[in-house]
């Protein structure tokens, strides 16, 4: 029996009649209240089996949801750790040191268990509610169209946020990066101090956090994953034995291989490639070296220490930038070494009329 027909049932009782304005309201008698009572026994007795139908098929809906949720979690959280031990084995060995480290692999199985646990429960839920109200025969068409529109209308309004989080949750499946990587996500570099699915917290190298939006990464670069590169351009003149600062360069990367704890930061030998370019007041000699996953920049910094002490105790200079400006003297005054012009030049000054010899007189009268 439908839900409209119990409510009808249930209405079809009598009622006491309402008396007439400006009168007394009358009483019911004895018989009215057990004809009342006669008519919602028989109501009851007819119905009971309809509810009790309902209610069972409500509880037993209830109950397959709630352990139908337990054991996909609970599988979910098995495969998920199942995950973990397989990381632990190889760990320590030559396999696990060119593969993510344990932690790592922790914190991205953690987040996936995470969202396909709340993926789960969202769906075994949602399907138990719309079963559940399925059972009191309501119709469930107008909830599922208003829904869908509600949810065209929550999606194109939240585009952006739904492009952020399957951003995240691509980005944590493929294990683009994760906690403690150097990357360069295009609008932001950086160490990754933390990954969610909407948000990648990044560390700059002056200390800032930047919160970068997995939605706005179209491109990114991991400096952690595999191996990395120190590379050091060395200057020096022109005149210097290249056979000399060879060896120099070679001894300098021989001893450093050697010494802790570089010896562990260098993956391969420190290599002399040769002249990278020769120029009128300078030559480039380049050095490499294959080093951890983001330890390159700390071997070069060592690197260069370490060459900059060889060349001056081999006397090899290093130059390099801008040469030096000489200062240049300021342009004498060609005037300053001519003298002050004679009062004699000129010819109307006393001491030019003094010194001009005075005119014979004339004799003819």
């Amino acid at each position: 029996m439908s839900l409209s027909a119990v409510l009808s049932a249930a209405g079809s009782s009598p009622s006491p009649t309402p008396s007439p304005s400006g009168t007394t309201p009358s009483v019911p008698s004895l018989q009215d209240a057990q004809e009342s009572a006669t008519n919602a026994a028989g109501w009851i007795e007819q119905n009971w089996s309809t509810w009790l139908a309902i209610g069972l098929r409500v509880l037993l809906i209830l109950v397959i949801a709630a352990v139908l949720r337990v054991v996909v979690r609970r599988a979910i959280t098995k495969l998920i750790e199942r995950m973990n031990r397989t990381a632990q084995a190889v760990d320590g060995t030559s396999l696990g040191g060119l593969l993510v480290n344990v932690e790592r692999r922790r914190q991205r199985s953690q987040a996936i268990g995470s969202v396909l646990r709340s993926v789960a429960s969202f769906v075994i839920m949602g399907t138990a509610a719309l079963m559940v109200l399925s059972a009191f025969e309501i119709n469930l068409a107008p909830l599922l169209a208003s829904a869908g529109v509600a949810g065209v209308a929550i999606g194109f309004g939240a585009r952006n946020l739904v492009t952020d989080f399957l951003s995240g949750v691509f980005m944590i499946l493929e294990d683009q990066y994760g906690v403690g990587d150097t990357v360069d996500a295009g609008v932001a570099s950086g160490e990754v101090i933390e990954v969610g699915l909407r948000v990648t917290k990044l560390r700059g190298d002056n200390g800032e956090i930047w919160y970068v939006r997995n939605g706005e990464v179209k491109r990114i670069g991991n400096l952690s994953q595999g191996w990395g590169t120190a590379g050091v351009d060395v200057t020096v003149r022109p005149s210097e034995d290249l056979d000399r600062v060879r060896a120099v360069l070679s001894q300098v990367g021989e001893t450093m291989s050697k010494e802790d704890p570089w010896n562990e930061m260098l993956w391969g030998p420190i290599e002399v490639l040769g002249l990278d370019s020769v120029l009128l007041d300078s030559m480039v000699v380049g050095v490499s070296a294959k080093t951890m996953p983001g330890k390159s920049l700390t071997v070069e910094r060592e690197l260069r220490w370490r060459i900059k002490r060889a060349f001056d105790a081999e006397g090899i200079r290093i130059v390099g930038g801008l040469p030096l400006q000489v200062e240049q003297e300021p342009a004498s005054d060609p005037t300053a070494g001519m003298s002050a012009p004679s009062a004699y030049s000129n010819t109307s000054s006393p001491q030019a009329a003094a010194a001009s010899p005075i005119a014979p007189t004339s004799t003819t009268k």
